[in-house]
């Protein structure tokens, strides 16, 4: 009978090209790290200062892109070429959990003077957990608050942003009315499916039911979330395009297209450089709201984490340990303007003194993880399909729910019979 490793192992070869190489053997002392996107280039810097420290570890550092991480990632496992070291995306955890191809780093974590897990946001720290067992160490942290511009807020009458979705309804409604027919309330781009999933989160009924085995796209939960997404569109406040279709977000912020936008903490830098001078005090930024007071917002970012046949576990520790001192997080923040997931780093950076930043800190004591499958961002995917068959009036709200739960369970067929087939053996 095959095995689930060989199932997964299959499943890995089919959706990447071998690489046409073996891993090249090192010794316990050496740690071989792949970081993903341009940290790669700081973690280089990182690992120098390391090195001072521990010049008995040699460490390997090889940057990837974030369009072929993930395809590199799939061939490296089936071709057993995986790196010690590695930085994943938190969504990516569950898929190569489900492929034993990472450690758990529990006792590890717990032994550690370095890695203080009670310092971590809750919620960032809990996307590393699954089926009870931690397998990632947050890195950076990532969620969407909004971005607004308070100057028309204002003018519409509100001297705060919303707390509450009627709240932000009523905003929405007298900003539409002041800015007229030509501009919106909000931008909420239909190739993005970050926005809504940031609001179905805020629902207290899990997406997935059954541990993870059907949607529950049909609960009453989501067809609210669905209700008042579609209704932004069809009262006009948001209008009915992605966001290839303008020119850029940041002049058209800046040009009062939108007064609302939801969005992460990158975009801090690219407002404060984009937006003309006159504009630097016109914006802001806010906690999301949320169906009865202040909302959830996705828990994102990337995680270290230690492959499974990695020979040089205490070496890679050593590493990953260095890389979480609040200190040295410090230092990646300034580096990079990723923001740390310790609570200790957030009061000695300068992040304490942003304005901008305040949101992001409120926010990140209420996010909440995706659902920990491996086949999510097909579903996310698949959601923010429905949503705008929604939104171009090719569906009903219940038409789409039930049509998105039935699309949902056929791409979670194959965990079901997994599941089920690991409970007999």
């Amino acid at each position: 009978m095959v095995n689930r490793r060989q199932t997964m192992l299959a499943l890995a070869a089919l959706a990447a090209a071998p690489l046409g190489c073996t891993r090249r053997q090192h010794g316990a002392d050496t740690v071989s790290f792949w970081a993903v996107g341009r940290e790669g280039e700081v973690a280089a810097d990182l690992v120098q200062e390391f090195l001072r420290e521990r010049p008995d570890i040699h460490v390997e550092v090889q940057k990837l892109p974030w369009t072929a991480a993930h395809e590199k990632l799939l061939t490296a496992y089936a071709g057993e070429t995986l790196p010690d070291l590695c930085s994943l995306g938190n969504t990516w955890i569950p898929e190569f959990m489900a492929l034993n191809a990472l450690t758990p780093l529990d006792a590890m974590a717990q032994a550690s003077r370095e890695v203080a897990l009670d310092d971590y946001f809750p919620g960032i720290l809990d996307s590393n957990r699954v089926e009870g067992h931690l397998y990632g160490i947050p890195w950076y942290i990532d969620t969407n608050v909004l971005y607004y511009r308070r100057d028309l807020l204002q003018q519409a009458g509100f001297n705060a942003p919303p707390a509450t979705w009627d709240e932000w309804a009523q905003m929405l409604g007298a900003i539409k009315a002041l800015v007229g027919q030509q501009r919106y309330s909000v931008l909420l781009p239909l190739n993005e499916f970050w926005p809504l999933t940031a609001l179905a989160l805020q629902q207290p009924s899990e997406l997935l039911r059954d541990g993870g085995r059907y949607g529950n796209f049909r609960s009453a939960d989501f067809r609210r979330t669905l209700e008042f997404y579609a209704s932004m569109f069809r009262r006009g406040w948001a209008p009915k395009m992605t966001n290839t279709q303008i020119s850029n977000v940041w002049d058209e912020f800046g040009r009062g297209l939108f007064s609302f936008y939801i969005s992460g903490p990158w975009n801090i830098a690219e407002f404060r450089k984009r937006l003309p001078p006159q504009l630097q005090d016109a914006w802001m930024t806010a906690p999301m709201p949320g169906p009865h007071g202040p909302g959830s917002s996705t828990a994102g970012g990337a995680s270290l984490v230690i492959f499974s046949h990695s020979h040089s576990k205490p070496a890679t520790w050593a590493l990953m340990e260095y890389l979480s001192r609040s200190a040295v997080q410090q230092r990646f923040y300034e580096l990079t303007g990723n923001m740390p997931p310790r609570r200790s780093t957030w009061q000695s950076s300068t992040l304490a003194t942003s304005p901008y930043a305040k949101a992001f800190l409120t926010q990140l004591e209420r996010v909440r993880s995706p659902p920990k499958v491996p086949e999510w961002e097909r579903i996310a995917q698949e959601m923010r399909l429905a949503a705008e068959r929604v939104v171009q009036g090719v569906a009903s709200v219940d038409e789409a729910c039930v049509a998105l739960d039935r699309k949902t369970d056929e791409i979670l067929e194959k965990r079901r019979w997994m599941m089920d087939k690991d409970r007999v053996t």
